[in-house]
C-alpha cells in the first residue's frame, strides 16, 4: 500500500461538479492499494500516518501530529501510484489492486485513521473521475510505503 501524504491548509474533492469531501488543516492522502496488500498493511499505514509529526510547533519545528493541531485527513483513492514506468513509455497497473480488493482496504484505512484519533476523515469516490484542489502548507509532501514499515 502506497500514500502520498501532502501537509495542507486545506483541500477537496469534486465529482460531477459537485464537492464530495473537503477539509480545513490537515493531510491529503494519495491511496495506492497493491496487489498483495491486506489490512496489516491499512493498519501499518494508517498508524504511521496518524502520528507523523510534520507540523510545526510554536518554534517553527515539525514537531507535531495531526492530534496536537486537531487536523482532518482527505484519502483519495489513486490507483495510479502503483504504475509500472519501468519498460515502455505506457504506464502498466498489473500492480494496483483490483477494485473488489482495493476498495475495502480503502475504507478500512479510512475507518483506521478515525480509530486512531483523527477527528475528521473525508473520502473522494471510489473510481470516480475527481478533480482535487489543495493548498500545499510548506510544501510538505511525503512518500509511504507500507512494505518499507514491515522492516
Amino acid at each position: 500500500m502506497k500514500a502520498i501524504i501532502q501537509r495542507v491548509s486545506r483541500a477537496s474533492v469534486t465529482v460531477d461538479d459537485a464537492v464530495v469531501g473537503k477539509i480545513a488543516q490537515g493531510f491529503l492522502i494519495l491511496l495506492g492499494v497493491e496487489q498483495g496488500d491486506n489490512e496489516k498493511e491499512a493498519e501499518l499505514l494508517a498508524d504511521k500516518i496518524s502520528g507523523l509529526r510534520v507540523f510545526t510547533d510554536q518554534n517553527d519545528k515539525m514537531n507535531l501530529s495531526l492530534a496536537d493541531i486537531d487536523g482532518e485527513v482527505l484519502v483519495i483513492s489513486n490507483f495510479t501510484l502503483c504504475a509500472d514506468c519501468s519498460h515502455g513509455r505506457r504506464p502498466s497497473f498489473i500492480g494496483a489492486a483490483r477494485p473488489e480488493t482495493a476498495e475495502p482496504l480503502y475504507g478500512y484505512f479510512c475507518q483506521r485513521l478515525l480509530n486512531n484519533g483523527v477527528k475528521r476523515v473525508e473520502k473522494g469516490i471510489f473510481g470516480a473521475d475527481m478533480q482535487v484542489s489543495l493548498i500545499n502548507d510548506g510544501p510538505v509532501t511525503i512518500d509511504i510505503n507500507s512494505k518499507d514499515l514491515k522492516r
